[in-house]
């Protein structure tokens, strides 16, 4: 009995941690003290880039105290949705990217970014097709050789379904003449079980950030095979899709949004606290030591990006049939 009651009040607190500090929030300014939402779990991308955020608004007096407070689950969709209850909250913002787009597409739940207010995007990065060390395949090309053969049999870990590992997937099955939906396509919650999964050859290969691989990769305990990147990437030593002769790429986005409701003075404090972040020493540093790709758009440009990016994914899970 005490260990159920345990567990009871262990998963009330988890699931009033964002409510509580929504209520403790109000009034609060963003300058005082700033919640930045990863709506994942501590270890991943989102969460990685939330911290950096963090440490660097910290560095520089940004903001007096910023937090991070972590909601995983669904692609980002959990997190999303307990954004959307804290309507007028002036002190929050959300990391978001191109895996919220499409695990919204697929929830079909009717809540998207469309119903956040859309503060910057920040940074891009790149998926890697990576291969166990032990793999017998050593080149892109091999891969897919053996793919088209046998689609079954070359199973592909990623992250969550309608993420940017499963739509490129799928872009990479129809790229080289396998119906996407014979992909075997296997998703995870984050990107420590892919990677368990590839250091097991319990999958055959995996996509997921650079930067979830690049260590294994340096330590050879993972081979890449290809990066999503439409050019080859200063620094990342590994050939594109297309450079192996696949019409495939596609880009890792990030970027931040706020609660509906917000006034526009308080829409303009947050892009304005948004614009010093980027332009501080510290967030250029962890640009370079992550491998991200500046793409800065604040406001309304990441407001017509973000249409155009939700058009262009839900056509792409049509056509792939996912």
């Amino acid at each position: 009995m005490l260990t159920s009651l345990f567990a009871i009040v262990t998963v009330a607190v988890l699931g009033f941690a964002v409510v509580d500090a929504s209520s403790a929030g109000a009034g609060a300014s963003a300058r005082s003290k700033l919640t930045i939402m990863a709506p994942a779990a501590p270890g991943g991308g989102w969460d990685a880039f939330a911290r950096e955020a963090q440490q660097a608004l910290r560095a520089n007096g940004i903001v007096n105290n910023a937090q991070v407070v972590n909601v995983p689950g669904a692609g980002g969709t959990i997190g999303l949705s307990q954004l959307l209850q804290m309507q007028g909250r002036d002190d929050l913002l959300m990391v978001t990217g191109g895996v919220m787009v499409g695990a919204t597409v697929l929830s079909n739940t009717g809540e998207s970014l469309a119903d956040t207010v859309p503060i910057a995007r920040l940074a891009d990065d790149y998926n890697a097709l990576v291969v166990p060390a032990s793999s017998p395949y050593t080149t892109l090309d091999e891969f897919v050789e053996g793919m088209k053969k046998d689609p079954g049999g070359h199973s592909i870990a990623g992250g969550s379904l309608g993420g940017i590992d499963h739509l490129l997937s799928g872009m990479l099955g129809k790229a080289v003449g396998v119906d996407p939906k014979d992909v075997n396509y296997v998703a995870y919650s984050g990107g420590g079980e892919v990677l368990s999964s590839l250091l097991s050859s319990t999958t055959a290969a995996g996509l997921s950030g650079y930067n979830e691989f690049r260590d294994q990769i340096e330590a050879g305990t993972l081979k890449a095979l290809a990066i999503s990147a439409p050019d080859p990437v200063d620094g990342i030593d590994i050939p594109t899709f297309k450079q192996e002769g696949v019409d495939v790429a596609m880009v890792n986005w990030r970027g931040v949004v706020a609660p509906p409701g917000i006034d526009d003075a308080t829409r303009d404090e947050l892009v304005a606290i948004v614009t010093e972040l980027e332009n501080s020493p510290e967030w250029a540093d962890a640009l370079d030591r992550n491998n991200w790709t500046d793409s800065f758009q604040p406001g309304t440009d990441f407001e017509d990006f973000l249409v155009g990016e939700t058009d262009q994914v839900t056509a792409l899970v049509k056509e792939l049939g996912l």
